[in-house]
This record gives C-alpha cells, structure tokens and sequence, in this order.
C-alpha cells in the first residue's frame, strides 16, 4: 500500500552544496537530474536563489544562485513532469532578483526561516506567489525553539496564504517522540495546509524520524541521494524510494548514479555519520563545530571535544 498524496523532493545539490559550496560540474548536476527524472521523484531543488551582492562567485558555485541561463543547460532536451525548485534565505535575496515564473523555469521557491523571521518569510512567500510561484516555507532549528514562541509562529502562519509548511530538525537533534509532537502540532495549528518534513542525520535517524513524520501524516518528505548534505547528512532517497511503495517510483535509477558519481564523490568530499556530527546532534548544537573538526588533517580529542560543547563556560 501507499499514499499517493505523498510528494518527494529531492534536494542533494542544493543541501549536498553547503558541503563544497556548490562547486559542482555541470555534468554532474546534469546526471542528477536525469536521474531523478527516470526515479519519479516529484521536485527537484537545484539550488539557492541568492543575490549577487550578498556572495562572492569567486567562493561559491553556480547553484547558490541559479539563474535561469545556468539551469536551461542542464534540462535542456529532457521532456519531463518534475518540477524544480530553489531555496531562498530571509536576507540573502532581494525581492527584484526573483523573476516572475512565466520568465522562469523554477516552479517553486521555498523559503527557509527561523521562528523570529516568519513574519519576513511570509511576506517573500507572498510576493513569490504573487509572480506565479509555489511556496513553502521551511522552519529552521525548531528543536531550539520554546514551546510558547514555535505556537505563536504557527499562529501566524495559520493567517498566511502559504500553502506548505516544513518541520526541519536542522541539527539532527531530535527523536522519533518528539517528531511525533511536532508532526501533529503543525498539523492541528495549521489545517488546510501541506506539513512537510526535512531531516538531518547526526544521529541515524534521519529516515527513522521521516518515517514518523509520514505516520503521523505528513506528506511533504525531503531526502537526498546518498544522504548527501550538510555535516551528517539527510535522509537518503534511495531508501524513501524503497519505502514508499509508489509504483511510479523507480529506485534503479538512484542505485546507478550512486555507484557511477556518489560512492566516487563521498572519497574525495566528505559527508555522513561521523563523532563530531554525533556530538553536536545529541547537544542540539549546530553542526559548524563539527564540521571544522571534520576538516582538519587530524580529528581533535573527541572526548575533549564533547567536554567542550557540553560544558562551554569554564567550571569554577
């Protein structure tokens, strides 16, 4: 059996960029997307949608911005029902810098927020729709975010005409109970609109957690090839695909590009369940410390590590 009102999105260059800063060929996106189209997959997120003037070329790769030019190179000739999609962050775009869609080949942007900006997200989701867009709006780091402030966030964006709205465990913090807390608090404060869920691995449960949130409901999932993404990674794809049990999905597709670029990849980039991103997730601490130990020649003393996040403030 399957639920057929599930829609999956894959976002392995846009999240898998913040590991490379989005450093990727055009052949690889390429590939991606090819892949994605023959699995079935719903959406694809290519990228960011960021104004020039807030980042360097020079540092990041093309899919920061996607521009329309850069993504007609990669779709062109291929004759598909997937849509694309782009990530914006509340004071990384200017209102001008996105097109209208009739000039546009994105199909929808997601805007990704912290609980204190949901009123500047909802204003650029509306704008968005207001050229033609479908919006979502994806809730950052709820899992350091009181109880009294996440209701009064809900509040507002059950006023708003944003259709979808995203529970995101940014720091891989969170269990499957408290998925399940989450999942039905955004269901009951916001009815009639589309629950989403986007999940980190620092602690393996990365697909646990999204399991949970389909249980209870939700219908909106984010994964990505491999689990490529951020630090520890997102829930894997291929194993939603497996799951899922929509016949329109096609796993094969996803096992080859993996063997072909991924497996390559994960050799010279890495990504994935690792102490310092295990430590970070089981603190409810952003993944950057860990990410910085990830990238010396040598890890750290991981005990000393886990001692200095636990307790940050000399003990007297």
């Amino acid at each position: 059996m399957y639920r057929p009102d599930i829609k999956l999105l894959d976002c392995t260059v846009r999240d898998g960029g913040l590991i490379n800063n989005w450093q990727f060929s055009d052949e690889f996106v390429k590939k991606v997307f090819e892949a994605l189209v023959k699995s079935g997959v719903d959406y694809m997120e290519i990228g960011y949608k960021s104004s020039d003037k807030y980042f360097s070329r020079d540092e990041n790769g093309k899919w920061k911005f996607c521009y329309d030019d850069d993504i007609k190179e990669i779709i062109d000739g291929v004759d598909t029902e997937m849509k694309l999609s782009a990530m914006a962050d509340i004071g990384r775009i200017d209102y001008e810098d996105i097109p209208p869609k009739s000039e546009s080949v994105l199909s929808m942007i997601r805007v990704a927020c912290y609980a204190k900006q949901v009123d500047k997200a909802i204003s650029l989701t509306q704008h968005c729709q207001d050229k033609g867009y479908e919006t979502t709006i994806n809730l950052m780091a709820v899992s350091k975010v009181s109880e009294r402030d996440l209701d009064e966030a809900l509040e507002d964006l059950s006023k708003s005409d944003v259709p979808t709205v995203y529970l995101v465990d940014s720091f891989g913090a969170m269990y499957s109970e408290q998925i399940q807390f989450l999942a039905k608090k955004y269901l009951e404060a916001l009815p009639g609109k589309q629950i989403g869920i986007h999940t980190h691995n620092n602690q393996q449960l990365a697909f646990a957690n999204t399991i949970e949130a389909i249980i209870c409901g939700v219908n909106r999932l984010d994964s990505t090839i491999y689990g490529m993404g951020r630090g520890a990674g997102n829930c894997p794809l291929e194993l939603l695909l497996a799951f899922l049990k929509n016949p329109k999905f096609d796993i094969r597709p996803i096992i080859e590009i993996i063997q072909e670029q991924f497996i390559p990849l994960k050799a010279k980039v890495e990504w994935g369940y690792h102490i310092p991103y295990m430590i970070t997730g089981i603190l409810n601490e952003h993944p950057r410390s860990g990410m910085k130990a990830m990238s010396e020649e040598t890890l750290p003393n991981l005990r000393d590590f886990y001692e200095d996040l636990f307790s940050p403030e000399p003990l007297d």
